[in-house]
């Protein structure tokens, strides 16, 4: 079944030949709290994307990244989508969309292909960078460490989607039936959150001297 929806997603996410540029800065348009675009293109096609403010203080980030997938031009070339749903305020949110994608060029750069490797390792230095700001700015301001976020990225390079996931938010493929006209959601991310069992022993076992480190409501 899994090759089967690889061989799938590989059909889906061919690049577009006559692709030349990036995604840029293109502004959408916002309805009060809303903010959408209808349809922009990508590496690998065409793109739709909105947000919706649901508290005072936007906590959360999303970005669309298409071309070169390194530091070099030459590539590997794609397109990256990553949604940060942030909590506790936008701190966190903030860092990831401003430092993720540039460690994942980095690393793609180093090895010179895409990877779960790189993507694991862009995950981490995103991951030790905040925590270290963190460590620095606790003395004076300790509700940092209350801050955090969700962070769900998708990458199609050559061929191939990868789906990396911190949280609970979901990556959902939609498939046309074209026999009903109906379109089946097929979830392609799990969740990782201590509401999960294999979650809350790893957490345990990661901070020994915490008995509070999992609380269930």
């Amino acid at each position: 079944m899994l090759s089967g929806l690889m061989n799938f997603l590989r059909a889906c996410f061919r690049p577009r030949s006559d692709w030349r540029g990036h995604v840029g800065s293109d502004s959408g348009r916002q309805d009060g709290l809303l903010w959408y675009k209808d349809t922009g293109q990508h590496f690998n096609g065409d793109f739709s994307m909105a947000v919706v403010q649901a508290n005072n203080l936007l906590e959360d980030q999303s970005q669309i990244e298409s071309g070169s997938l390194s530091t070099h031009d030459s590539g590997p070339h794609g397109t990256f989508v990553g949604i940060y749903d942030g909590h506790g305020g936008p701190e966190t949110s903030r860092y990831i969309n401003e430092h993720l994608f540039q460690h994942l060029k980095r690393f793609t750069s180093e090895q010179q292909f895409m990877s779960v490797e790189v993507i694991k390792k862009a995950f981490q230095a995103t991951e030790e960078g905040f925590l270290s700001i963190v460590t620095k700015n606790w003395p004076m301001n300790p509700q940092i460490a209350a801050v955090g976020s969700c962070c769900l990225v998708g990458i199609i390079c050559n061929g191939i989607l990868y789906i990396a996931n911190l949280g609970d938010s979901r990556a959902v493929l939609g498939r046309l039936v074209k026999s009903t006209g109906e379109v089946l959601a097929i979830q392609l991310s799990a969740e990782h959150n201590v509401a999960i069992e294999s979650v809350r022993q790893e957490m345990k076992s990661l901070h020994p001297d915490d008995s509070k480190i999992v609380v269930l409501k």
